[in-house]
């Protein structure tokens, strides 16, 4: 992977895990209480903001929607915690704790990013935001429809490449946003 989109990829992230940290020192892991199905119709919410915004060419609540694709990378990550920790690990768990799983969860789906990045030869530059925005939206319905199967899959990727790739995706659309360039 081209080393400008290394040092870009980590600058995004670097931003979500600032907002992510802040956001669990001021409410705690409430977000613990959803199931991982719960926070795939948040990841929809927002996504279907940006794409209602992005039809509409103007929006009523100002917050922008550079915003609300962090909301889908952190919540991409919280709800890949929540499948990978178990309920003894009880409902509120300091930042401490979830930093690690964190930088592992964006260390992974980074590897993957470079891996694709590799195959698809940085395709993504070239593509619309629009275009990417329909992507997440189609990955959380595939996420949904294996949720609703009970994780069961006869051919395709379960539900954590799925939430890696709306990460990636969403990480996609803030570099060519601009967001969290120094």
């Amino acid at each position: 992977m081209e080393e400008k989109t290394v040092g870009e990829y980590k600058e995004v992230i670097k931003a979500c895990k600032d907002i992510f940290e802040k956001k669990t020192k001021d409410y705690g892991t409430a977000w613990r209480i959803l199931r991982a199905s719960s926070l795939t119709d948040q990841i929809f919410i927002k996504a279907k903001r940006i794409r209602s915004i992005q039809e509409k060419g103007e929006q009523k609540i100002q917050e922008d929607i550079a915003g609300e694709f962090v909301a889908i990378i952190n919540y991409c990550i919280m709800a890949i915690m929540q499948i990978r920790m178990s309920a003894d690990e009880g409902m509120e768990i300091p930042y401490e704790k979830l930093e690690p799983m964190y930088t592992a969860i964006t260390d992974d789906t980074r590897e993957l990013l470079a891996n694709k990045n590799h195959d698809y030869d940085e395709a993504w530059r070239d593509m619309r935001i629009s275009s990417m925005t329909d992507i997440i939206l189609m990955k959380i319905l595939r996420t949904k429809q294996i949720e609703d199967n009970q994780g069961q899959t006869l051919i395709s990727e379960g539900v954590d490449a799925n939430y890696q790739d709306m990460i990636n995706y969403a990480v996609f659309c803030l570099i060519k946003m601009g967001f969290g360039q120094s």
